[in-house]
């Protein structure tokens, strides 16, 4: 049997989302992670489009205080609608 080794709290954390290059992706993306994290500087949020210019990746970067915190911001950016995937 392995021992599976769980995060420190707190830590910093990257939350990764995927949508559509849109301005309102890129701020809903932010404000998710917001909802749950209280605000981030904008250093903390890094966006890189796809070759082809229609897709976006944002990183959002938080210190994360519990595994439950990490729990409800997944299961709210993977249940929006504009993100595509989340990491």
């Amino acid at each position: 049997m392995s021992e599976q080794i769980g995060l420190e709290f707190p830590c910093n954390f990257p939350i990764k989302m995927m949508g559509r290059d849109t301005p309102e992706f890129r701020a809903s993306a932010r404000a998710l992670v917001e909802s749950h994290a209280g605000p981030v500087a904008d250093s903390a949020v890094q966006a890189a489009v796809s070759r082809n210019g229609r897709f976006v990746s944002v990183t959002v970067t938080i210190t994360a205080t519990s595994q439950q915190q990490l729990d409800d911001i997944y299961r709210d950016v993977t249940s929006h609608d504009d993100v595509l995937v989340a990491l």
